[in-house]
């Protein structure tokens, strides 16, 4: 039994389900925040791959002052 499609990319298909669920836990994706810093903010100064997390984390949980986005 063949359970490949044609067409079907699973390096791709994986980056997707990674990305997805990055966003369902409230991570954020570094290499697109870069990408739109060099496009929209060039010479700003952009964080570092730890301050990038750092930051989505403490916007997700709330810490620093910042509101938290949560259901409960």
């Amino acid at each position: 039994m063949n359970c490949c499609l044609p067409g079907l990319d699973l390096a791709k298909l994986a980056n997707k389900l990674r990305d997805s669920a990055r966003l369902m836990v409230g991570q954020g994706d570094y290499d697109a925040y870069v990408a739109h810093m060099r496009d929209k903010h060039d010479g700003r100064r952009m964080m570092t791959r730890e301050e990038f997390f750092l930051e989505r984390q403490a916007s997700r949980f709330g810490e620093g002052g910042r509101r938290a986005l949560r259901c409960c």
